[in-house]
Order: C-alpha cells, then structure tokens, then sequence
C-alpha cells in the first residue's frame, strides 16, 4: 500500500509540474528516466552490463527523425518504427553477445555501438557531424497539436507511465523471478531446467525497445538528433545514473536520471546564483565542470552509498523497521513476564 501511494504522489507531482518548471527540461528529465528504467532492467535484474545502450536511444532518434522529417511520417508512426528498429538492432546485438559472460559480454556491446556510431557517422541521411536537424513534432492521431509544450509534455508522461508499468509488471512475474535467479546464481538457473540464453536475450530486447522508445521521443521532444546520442559516452552516462539512483530499484534509477540531467542543465545557474551571493568568480566555472562534479557525486555514492541513492534509503528504513519491530517484541515478553510474576504472586 506504501508503494501504491508514493506512485500516486509522484504521478500527481509529474502531472502539476510542467505548470511551474519549464517543460522542454521536463520532458528531457523524463526521457533519460525511461533510458535509464529500460538499462536497469537488463542491469538491475538480468545482472548484463551493456556499453551499447547508447546505439538504441541514437539509432532510434536517427530513424524517427529522419521517417518524420523526411518521409513525412505521422508521429505515432515514426516512434513505433524507432522503437521497433532499436528492439531489432537489440535481438542482432544479443545474439552476438549474449553467449558470453562479464567483461567479454560489455566489451562486445561496446565495440558494435561503435560500429553504429561510425555508420550514423557517415550516413548521408544523418547529418554527419551537424546533426538531424529539424525534426517536426507534427499532430499526433492527426488532430493533436504537439507543437505545444504542455500538449507534448502529457504526451511523454504518458508513455513513460505505460513503460514503467510494463517494467514493474515484468519484474513480479515469472519471467522476472527467472531474471532475477539467472543473476544470483546463473548455472542453479540452468540446472533447473531454464533456456538461460534465451532468457537473456529476451530481457536484453525489451530493454532495447525501451531504449529505443525513449530516444525516439528525446528527438520528436528536442527537434533534433545528434551523435551524442550514440556515442559510447551515453552509455558510460546511462550506467552513472543507475548507479547513482540505486541498481536493481524500481524507482532508483529515475532519482538518479532526474540528479544527472538537472545537474548538467542547471549547474551553470547554480554557479552564477552562487557567484552572485558571494562574490566568488569560481563559482561561475561550474557550468564548465558538469563532468568534475558528476564524478565526484559518483565516488561519494560509491564511497558513502553503495547502494545508491534509493537502495540506501531502502535498505536504512528496513533495518529501522526491523530494529523497531524487535523492540516491540522485547516489550510484549517483559510486559508478559510481569504479568505471569503478578500472577504468581496473587493470592488464590
């Protein structure tokens, strides 16, 4: 029930937010939050580090920017098709890596989403460097405008509300309990019976999927696609902030999402807000240092919150809860050996 209440503060927070912050940032808050949702399921519960991810939310952005700006696509259409091409770029991937283990299985992803990276490098129909530019936002079933930011926002609230369902929901059921034992103790799994390799790939496709769903609408959001987006460096960032949110959590990794993008969007703010107040100049640098601070946040995590952000937390408040239920416990004996000594004492 706890849990079902903190989803329903967060939906109606998500829902009044676009009326007091700006939304474009929102919605970039938001996408990152699927991207990150989508790499902890095959993280968090498969126990598969990809490097790759970056490949899926790039290739995805290229392929429906280019289906809506180009080919003149409805916008519907062009993230289905986006998000179905990432899950295909995924099931190839799979198939190449998922045989492996460790930092064979990582080193494999790795060096494919390079390789995409160098063909969206040198594709015409890309940009090359420059970028897909121009990417319209269009209407979606014909008749509603997206060109609005707060029409647009819904939009992408909705998808990442109907993705995080699908993820809890793939968690709690079979198919996720066989996730979860394939990551505590993969050759048990084999043992009992379980087509390990088929279970892998099928968790590594979904979290490709929704990857690309998330980069797809990243591009639609934004107007354009870029190379960073498929560069490895977006899968080192991917990686930062599930960890720094809480591996293997239903919610961590949108904490960590949300710190991570604020971080680099409003940093510089910050640093001017704090330059101001105290006269120090240093502090107006700190737009330029997102990287030295993202990574001091990362070693702090590692350092003071192994778990995260979300799995400290978690794990905090059960060990308070046990801690409180134990003393109870402690109690009602003392308070029953008082009774039975009264009792004894008692004349008949």
């Amino acid at each position: 029930m706890n849990k079902q209440v903190g989803y329903g503060i967060a939906l109606i927070a998500a829902i009044v937010a676009p009326f007091f912050l700006y939304p474009v940032f929102l919605m970039k808050v938001l996408c990152f939050s699927l991207f990150a949702c989508a790499f902890n399921l095959l993280i968090g519960y498969t126990g598969l580090l990809s490097f790759g991810h970056a490949a899926f939310l790039g290739g995805a952005g290229y392929l429906t920017g280019y289906l809506l700006r180009d080919m003149g696509l409805p916008v519907e259409v062009g993230i289905l098709l986006g998000t179905a091409f990432a899950a295909a770029i995924g099931y190839v991937m799979g198939l190449l890596a998922i045989r492996r283990q460790g930092i064979y299985f990582t080193m494999i992803t790795l060096a494919l989403a390079q390789m995409l990276y160098f063909v969206f490098l040198q594709a015409p129909f890309t940009g090359g460097e420059d970028g897909l530019q121009g990417i319209p936002r269009g209407r979606l079933f014909g008749f509603i405008n997206l060109e609005n930011d707060i029409t647009m926002y819904f939009f992408v609230l909705v998808q990442l509300v109907a993705a995080f369902a699908m993820i809890v929901r793939i968690i709690h059921s079979p198919f996720g309990q066989v996730l979860k034992a394939v990551k505590e103790n993969e050759p048990r799994a084999i043992s009992l019976g379980y087509d390990v390799d088929k279970y892998k790939l099928l968790a590594f496709v979904l979290s490709a999927a929704m990857s690309g769903l998330a980069g797809s609408t990243k591009s639609v959001v934004l107007g354009f696609e870029t190379l960073t987006d498929a560069h490895w460096a977006m899968s080192g960032l991917v990686v930062l902030m599930t960890l720094v949110g809480g591996l293997g959590t239903v919610v961590g990794p949108i904490v960590g999402a949300i710190l991570i993008v604020s971080l680099e969007n409003k940093l510089g703010d910050l640093g001017s807000f704090l330059a101001g107040l105290t006269k120090i100049d240093w502090f107006n640098t700190l737009g330029d240092s997102v990287t030295i601070v993202t990574g001091f946040i990362f070693i702090v995590c590692v350092l003071a919150f192994r778990r995260g952000i979300v799995g400290e937390i978690m794990a905090r408040s059960t060990a308070l809860l046990r801690k409180g239920g134990q003393q109870n416990t402690e109690i009602r004996a003392a308070a029953g050996q008082v009774l039975a000594a009264t009792d004894a004492a008692r004349p008949d």
